[in-house]
């Protein structure tokens, strides 16, 4: 789609609003043309007012939409940056729905966090009814996703509330898998290729625990969910896994980890010995994550297993002992239908795990279902059957007592949808929720962990990053010292503020 801009140059916001309203379409920065899908966005100010016009063209038709808000100050920046993409958003929105003939299912909402808004809301003692009609009258959010969204805030909420002062989430990635999936965009070294790196890695990642076990000690916090991610952490072998899990058990104070996950996923790395080296390390959850129960499809993702092989490594965790499995679906997958993704979550259902989240398909940068332009891409399911799967899925889960509890979405998502996760009563995962509504800090360690610090009073947040590929972070040992040091004086510092 054509992005023309005059008199601003805000090229995010038109991206997102695009990608809300158009996911399927892709920006190119140029003047609108006739005969081709586009969109003209002017902003100018005038007689105390601000005013975003803009002009569309879409599938032949021609569309016009403006929004505007008495003239501020440009003295603060942020105020004015976010004023103006406010109402240009919402001018490219209106004329977006009245090409369209309908409202997408997140209104005019673009963002990652759909949650906040009615968090938010609530904090500030709206009551949920009140801040129900924000999302659907102010936010044009639908019905469905507005109670969507008020589950996962009340989660959210309860959540925050159960959190102390002093306590941090802990991520460890394993940036391997034994193949790559179609879909994913993820670093992770496909371990077939990479063997020899899984060592070295381990060796750093061993420093790293006992770095960061020291300086969280330093600055008087504790572990208050531990997740164990990827990649995928059952590419390591039991032994490996052994060691890894056993310092970790070793270093951190874990008195008051109240959830540990280790995440399994792909059901040809789940063996019974890797299983019980997780149960030993004192995981009580694990995901296995079969994505679809359709052979064709998991032929189609470059999956090696079959559905049968997901059942399996199921009854394998029970055996064992782990008393919270997690499963992921994806609606949306190429060769899927509607048809075949119910019988999916029909067959995840009856083996009745605590949780299930259920994805829509995101085209990611990276994943081989994106392409690169050079032939023709995946052949998808529509928007419409999507939506289909989606309604199937909230239907069916709430009828097996199944609640939504976190939320969050994503850049070219089929349908401009969402990703849920789905719990039983007691049983949603605390580690989630933390991470997606940003509750408080989480430390990350391994390949391309990502370290958020965040300030309890102010909602501000600094972000730390370790190498993102495998063989760069074998060679970065002083880097991890440096950034969980820093981390650690952050904290120390909160404590310090009171």
């Amino acid at each position: 789609m054509r992005l023309e801009f005059q008199g601003h140059d805000y090229k995010y916001a038109a991206e997102q609003m695009m990608l809300t309203l158009f996911p399927e379409e892709r920006p190119q920065y140029a003047p609108l043309v006739e005969g081709e899908n586009g969109v003209r966005l002017t902003l100018e100010e005038a007689d105390g007012v601000l005013l975003a016009q803009a002009e569309l063209i879409w599938a032949g038709q021609h569309t016009q939409g403006e929004a505007h808000t008495p003239a501020i100050s440009r003295e603060d920046a942020l105020v004015w940056d976010r004023t103006c993409q406010r109402i240009l958003k919402l001018a490219f929105y209106r004329a977006g729905v009245t090409a369209l003939g309908k409202e997408p299912p997140w209104g005019t909402l673009t963002g990652v966090r759909p949650v906040k808004i009615p968090t938010r809301a609530m904090e500030r003692w709206a009551s949920p009814q009140e801040a129900r009609r924000e999302l659907e009258e102010v936010y044009r959010v639908s019905p469905n996703r507005a109670e969507l969204a008020m589950d996962c805030a009340q989660a959210s909420l309860a959540a925050k509330r159960s959190l102390r002062e002093d306590e941090v989430s802990l991520y460890i990635g394993i940036p391997f898998c034994p193949t790559r999936c179609a879909y994913c965009s993820f670093v992770s070294a496909d371990v077939g290729r990479t063997m020899k790196l899984l060592s070295p890695f381990l060796e750093v990642l061993l420093q790293e625990v006992d770095i960061t076990a020291a300086e969280l000690k330093r600055a008087g916090y504790v572990v208050r969910t531990l997740y164990v991610g990827g990649g995928t952490p059952t590419t390591l072998s039991a032994p490996q896994l052994e060691t890894l899990l056993g310092r970790v058990g070793e270093q951190f104070d874990l008195s008051r980890c109240t959830e540990y996950t280790v995440e399994a996923g792909r059901p040809d790395t789940i063996t019974a010995d890797k299983l019980a080296a997780i149960r030993r390390s004192g995981a009580q959850r694990v995901s296995v994550n079969p994505q679809t129960m359709q052979d064709s499809v998991l032929a189609a993702m470059g999956r090696a297993h079959t559905a049968r092989d997901i059942v399996k490594a199921f009854e394998l965790v029970r055996a064992v002992g782990i008393p919270c499995v997690n499963m992921d679906l994806i609606a949306g997958l190429p060769q899927d239908t509607p048809e075949g993704f119910c019988s999916s979550l029909d067959q995840v259902l009856a083996l009745v795990p605590e949780n299930v989240t259920v994805h829509t398909l995101a085209l990611k940068k990276g994943s081989r279902l994106m392409g690169d332009g050079t032939g023709e891409g995946p052949i998808l399911p529509t928007a419409q059957a999507v939506e289909e799967m989606l309604s199937y899925a909230w239907t069916a889960l709430r009828r097996e007592d199944y609640r939504p509890y976190y939320l969050y979405r994503q850049k070219y998502m089929s349908g401009s949808f969402e990703n849920v996760g789905w719990s039983r009563p007691g049983w949603e995962s605390l580690y989630n929720i933390c991470m997606m509504e940003e509750l408080h800090t989480i430390l990350s360690l391994g390949g391309g962990g990502v370290t958020k610090l965040v300030h309890p009073h102010t909602g501000r947040i600094e972000r730390l990053a370790n190498p993102k590929y495998p063989h760069e972070y074998v060679e970065s040992l002083e880097k991890l010292r440096r950034g969980k040091r820093q981390a650690a004086d952050f904290l120390a510092a909160l404590r310090q503020e009171g």
